[in-house]
């Protein structure tokens, strides 16, 4: 599977901060043997929105890191918005589940989960404990929300 991380962040953006969380998704992506491309972009609406787009044309999953929270550059789920054509609510309800069963902090994150054609887009928080644990949350349903994207024939076993 091909699948790309765009780190959203005005200060890794401008070399004033490490891309820890990034770096972190790649390895986890990495890892369970997907290809990844990666990307940075400043807490700019259309910068963000123009990124997801352009990496959705080629990767099956986006994984984005920052952005999600409160503060008044926190834009990554609004720009994400405008480029969904589909949102996938269980799966950003699910991350804020288990954020909130770890850290009173999980209530405070606006990630947004959907769809560009056949790419699933995923926001996460731009912490490397909220990558982490958001992509745990996300890795056991990934390979299957990829084969129905790419209209394959699936086979659902119960768990």
């Amino acid at each position: 599977m091909n699948a790309a991380v765009l780190t959203v962040s005005d200060r890794v953006s401008r070399g004033e901060a490490q891309d820890a969380s990034g770096d972190l998704l790649e390895q986890l992506l990495r890892a369970d043997g997907h290809a990844v491309a990666r990307r940075v972009v400043p807490d700019e609406a259309d910068t963000i929105a123009v990124a997801i787009e352009e990496l959705a044309a080629a990767a099956e999953v986006v994984l984005t890191t920052g952005g999600t929270g409160l503060a008044p550059r926190d834009v990554t789920p609004e720009a994400t918005r405008t480029v969904l054509q589909r949102e996938a609510p269980g799966i950003a309800e699910a991350l804020r589940a288990d954020s909130i069963a770890k850290t009173p902090h999980g209530l405070l994150s606006r990630g947004v989960a959907g769809v560009i054609g056949r790419t699933l887009v995923v926001n996460l928080p731009g912490s490397t404990g909220g990558c982490r644990d958001g992509y745990a949350v996300l890795r056991p349903a990934l390979d299957h929300a990829v084969s129905l994207l790419g209209d394959q024939t699936t086979q659902h076993s119960q768990t």
